[in-house]
């Protein structure tokens, strides 16, 4: 009888920035970073004889979980990667959720009936996950072994032990990051001893899985929208300068239209939905030579704020400039725009500098986007 120990991967930066992340090889966050802590704690003093996990950064962290209290090396087998979205890579759920309705509610709901050209089924996916599964238990008769892989599948590969559709999204739910699923291989088949369970990281709270709803963007012409470009960038100066104390909107809606004119896609409005609810303006020309990204507005509608949206937003820029070869990305902040301060230092910014202005202190803050992982 071998035990196999199944663990979908740690939060990564798709989870969070609510992007298809399929062979995507994002990073962990620091979520992740602490369930990797929780799940090195829950199996510290298990027996444990060999470690395997998909060859992403993801999982290889994960794994890593399991090395820091056993001497073993990670084995890295790429039959084990997560789903492959094709032309779906990269892009943000709230926009294949608006521009493809239909083959996203499959991708959720109907996953036997999904098709994209260029991308996995979940029929191919089992068939490549599953026999890696079978190989492993196979090589390791009689021993406890670990599989660090992902949620799509791991759900291909307990729909064929359980028996359970895939489209039974409710007997059959997507596994928690670093939630451990145990098999045992007997007489040369899987059963299911247990199945999802994060116990480990419940202390953490529910803000490990959030829930907030899928935004998407669409890049605008300032000129087109310039009402609403300018009661977001108003909006966002009385936020940072209590006051409208020296803002000039015609600057600003000018600025936006040089962003514009050099990049189509630098100014992007926020939507949940058909409500507009915030924004994004980026200057791709400032910073370049440097190797530099640059956020001059980002915005957000006070009903959005403090529940979990506002990573959406940063998440395009930094998906643009990652993807633009950028090393980091940079933006200004007021002293005085706490709230501000504290979402960007969350997500990593370091304050690199400060200087006076004319409406007050402005901290120049900065995010390392050197070790960001390539498309595979």
């Amino acid at each position: 009888m071998t035990e196999i120990y199944l663990i979908r991967h740690a939060q990564a930066e798709g989870n969070v920035y609510r992007m298809m992340q399929g062979h995507w090889d994002g990073d962990v966050t620091d979520m992740g970073m602490k369930q990797i802590d929780a799940l090195a704690e829950r199996f510290r003093d298990k027996a444990v004889d060999a470690v395997y996990a998909s060859d992403l950064h993801r999982t290889m962290l994960t794994a890593s979980a399991i090395t820091k209290y056993h001497p073993l090396s990670i084995i890295p087998d790429e039959r084990l990667r997560e789903i492959n979205v094709g032309p779906w890579e990269t892009k943000f759920f709230g926009n294949v959720m608006h521009d493809e309705p239909e083959l996203a509610r499959q991708f959720i709901f109907e996953q036997d009936k999904w098709y994209k050209e260029g991308a996995e089924t979940y029929e191919q996916v089992g068939n490549r996950v599953y026999p890696a599964l079978e190989d492993i238990a196979r090589r390791h008769p009689n021993q406890k072994v670990v599989v660090v892989s992902h949620g799509v599948s791991i759900r291909c590969c307990l729909s064929k032990i359980s028996g359970i559709s895939l489209n039974d999204v409710e007997d059959l739910p997507i596994c928690k990051n670093t939630s451990v699923t145990k098999l045992i291989w007997e007489d040369d088949k899987f059963r299911i001893e247990y199945m999802n369970d994060a116990s480990h990281i419940l202390s953490l709270g529910d803000k490990a899985w959030g829930s907030t709803s899928d935004l998407r963007d669409e890049a605008i012409n300032p000129a087109e929208k310039q009402d609403y470009y300018l009661s977001c960038y108003e909006d966002a100066w009385r936020a940072a300068h209590s006051s409208t104390r020296g803002f000039d909107g015609n600057v600003y809606l000018n600025n936006a239209m040089e962003h514009y004119r050099a990049d189509k896609d630098s100014v992007l409005c926020m939507y949940d939905g058909d409500n507009a609810v915030g924004l994004i303006d980026m200057d791709t020309r400032r910073g370049a030579a440097d190797g530099h990204g640059w956020i001059s507005l980002i915005y957000l509608a006070p009903q959005y704020r403090n529940k979990g949206y506002g990573i959406q937003l940063l998440a395009r820029s930094i998906a643009k400039y990652s993807f633009m070869g950028r090393t980091a990305l940079m933006l200004h902040v007021a002293e005085d725009n706490k709230p501000a301060l504290a979402f960007y230092e969350k997500y990593g910014f370091k304050t690199i500098s400060a200087e006076n202005s004319g409406t007050g202190r402005l901290y120049l803050m900065a995010l390392d986007l050197g070790g960001r992982h390539d498309v595979q």
